[in-house]
């Protein structure tokens, strides 16, 4: 990346995982400096901020004005960036600081822990494209979700999931097995329709979610498609060990699972099934999903650039 008077936007989620980030903001504005770049720093809380931000730049020269979009936090920080990235039509290099309880789409991409390597790929100027996912009128970067444990997240104390991470999604998930109903819905590709009885699935775009790195390891973030996986019903006395499997990456070939890739599906319910996007509360049945192939382009260790073959949104 060469050394231009131009503008980074930082927008960052202070409460984020431990919030161990807001004491390495200067280190982040310094070295941005030193690389001869102005660090604009967009907090992340109630409001639009980012959004109001993005709407008042000038479409037509804001890539000689701006250099790239960093998004500090966790999956539902670099969430809200995408969607707005996306509803404003920016289309900005997006490096990803994972600062947050749950960093999925930093994980695949194998951006470090610490600062300085963060700083590091940020700045090393190499990219990948990466497909976003679309369901209604909302964006994802990593997973859609619904059924009945789904939820687990928007119901984890805050302070717990800070505090010890992943395995209080674990915790509070094995406590709702007991509660566990069966729910219909229909799944409907172009090429076929599902009927199904089922305690929960996932939309991926990318490989894991909510710490579980194995949940769909043939997935890629820029192949055009979605990798959709609905998780059969279960007796009580099955879950323990088919639990382990999701661990360990051998589910998606088990009966209990229905695993199958499509860039366009439908999904109904009749009940009211809690849904998730990235870790945060999702849409209302129906839901609709699409796929923005190679819509991003993210600040990577490498550079993996092909020309980009972006679909329309």
């Amino acid at each position: 990346m060469q050394k231009k008077t131009r503008k980074v936007i930082l927008f960052y989620n202070p409460t984020s995982g431990s919030g161990v980030f807001k004491s390495n903001l200067d280190r982040i504005v310094e070295r941005y400096q030193a690389e001869g770049f102005q660090v604009i720093p967009i907090r992340a809380g109630y409001g639009h901020a980012l959004d109001d931000y993005l709407q008042e730049m000038e479409k037509a020269t804001y890539q000689q004005e701006y250099a790239q979009i960093i998004a500090a936090g966790g999956d539902g920080t670099i969430n809200v960036c995408v969607n707005s990235m996306v509803r404003n039509d920016i289309d900005l290099p997006l490096a990803v600081f994972p600062a947050g309880t749950a960093n999925d789409f930093a994980y695949y991409f194998n951006i470090p822990n610490d600062i300085e390597g963060m700083l590091n790929v940020a700045l090393s100027g190499n990219h990948t494209y990466a497909d976003v996912g679309k369901v209604n009128d909302r964006f994802f970067i990593n997973v859609a979700a619904m059924g009945q444990v789904v939820d687990v997240s928007q119901k984890t104390d805050p302070t717990l999931k800070n505090t010890i991470g992943v395995l209080a999604y674990y915790l509070k998930g094995l406590s709702e097995v007991p509660n566990l109903k069966p729910i219909k819905v229909t799944l409907k590709t172009p090429e076929r329709t599902y009927h199904e009885k089922m305690y929960f699935m996932v939309v991926m775009n990318g490989k894991s979610a909510g710490g579980f790195k194995k949940i769909s390891p043939d997935s890629e973030i820029n192949d055009g498609m979605l990798d959709v996986m609905l998780f059969r019903v279960l007796s009580v006395f099955e879950m323990p060990q088919f639990f382990m499997k999701i661990v360990q990456g051998k589910h998606r070939h088990s009966r209990k699972v229905l695993n199958f890739q499509t860039s366009d599906l439908i999904i109904e319910c009749d009940n009211d099934m809690a849904t998730d996007i990235d870790g945060e509360h999702g849409e209302k049945f129906p839901l609709r999903f699409g796929v923005l192939h190679n819509r991003l382009k993210v600040c990577t260790l490498e550079d993996n650039l092909g020309e980009p073959e972006k679909e329309n949104q």
